[in-house]
């Protein structure tokens, strides 16, 4: 009876344990899993060399791809540093993964100032462009909320944007969408199970 009960009070004490565990480290994502949506296959656009890209010159990565613009005073330049830690933080594993910028603002962001802005938080990090329409096309196909919004007396603008961020396996297939504001570690973690 006593070996009986000290094995009930081991196994309780497992399942306690493994019900403490992190969601990432139980095979489950922190970001949402989006795997399997029919949206967000590809695109169409130029790099800040000037190098025209498409999804599939990625395959065999992990892409994080976010769409963004350099003017933007918060939210872009908090993801990219989330990222630019996230890299950090995968080690060696993170020659396996490429960070995506897509410009919401071709207008300001030309290819030489994404040329400075995106590889500042990496050298590794992929800037990516196109012209209004090819924008306003991709953000569709992504479904990425885009809307420029005047600046009151100041004569220019900003862009109230969707500003999650979207992991593709190396396949090219979609797979996550990540909240902003997401740990790093977190982020890091959801990538590793997909590697």
């Amino acid at each position: 009876m006593q070996h009986l009960l000290k094995t009930f009070f081991a196994i309780l004490f497992i399942c306690f344990l493994s019900a403490c565990k992190p969601a990432a480290e139980g095979g489950k994502f922190v970001a949402t899993d989006i795997t399997g949506a029919d949206f967000g296959q590809s695109f169409n656009l130029t790099d800040h060399t000037g190098k025209p890209r498409t999804m599939a010159d990625f395959k065999g990565k992990v892409v994080t791809l976010f769409f963004g613009y350099t003017h933007c005073p918060d939210v872009c330049p908090t993801t990219m540093h989330d990222l630019k830690l996230t890299m950090n933080l995968l080690g060696d594993k993170a020659d396996q993964v490429q960070v995506l910028f897509v410009t919401l603002d071709p207008a300001r962001d030309t290819q030489e100032l994404l040329a400075q802005f995106v590889p500042s938080f990496d050298p590794r990090f992929i800037g990516l462009r196109g012209g209004e329409a090819e924008t306003a096309a991709t953000a569709a196909v992504f479904k990425i909320y885009a809307k420029k919004v005047e600046a009151q007396g100041q004569g220019g603008y900003t862009i109230d944007h969707s500003a999650g961020v979207y992991v593709f396996d190396k396949a090219g297939k979609i797979r996550l969408y990540v909240d902003y504001g997401q740990k790093p570690a977190d982020i890091a973690n959801d990538i590793k199970q997909i590697l």
